[in-house]
């Protein structure tokens, strides 16, 4: 393999025997990412040649930017549990546990800016004023 393929290789791992159900789909699995490895180098080989950067920084900026929209995602789904759901909102402790921060870390993990994007894309107002509003906020 020359590096292109190892960096796309590496960012498409092949499944571990058993981890696919149903089993007989393993090789199936197996020629996805087979497929995804080619088309991934393809993407990398013209990109890196393209910009004149080095092809494993590419990747890394990629697998950054990814990074950084999951988090964002999960900032939004924590003010959607505190501030959209239910009757009640869900407890802090909880949605630590679930999302892999501190009680104080859900705390503040969103504000207003993810307040705002949630309403926007749920299409309603929180159930209560945004205490992150009222409190001057951490974030957005």
């Amino acid at each position: 393999m020359n590096p292109i393929e190892e960096l796309a290789a590496l960012r498409h791992p092949l499944p571990e025997p058993g981890s696919v159900t149903p089993a007989d789909c393993f090789i199936d699995a197996c020629e996805q990412v087979a497929e995804q490895r080619e088309e991934e180098a393809s993407r990398l080989e013209a990109a890196s040649e393209a910009l004149r950067v080095d092809p494993l920084l590419l990747a890394l900026e990629d697998l950054r930017a990814q990074k950084e929209a999951v988090d964002a995602r999960i900032r939004w789904m924590l003010a959607y549990g505190r501030e959209f759901f239910g009757n009640r909102p869900y407890g802090l402790e909880e949605l630590a546990r679930h999302a892999g921060y501190s009680f104080s870390g859900v705390r503040t993990a969103y504000g207003e800016k993810e307040v705002q994007g949630v309403a926007e894309q749920i299409g309603r107002a929180p159930n209560r004023p945004s205490r992150h509003n009222a409190a001057g906020g951490t974030k957005g």
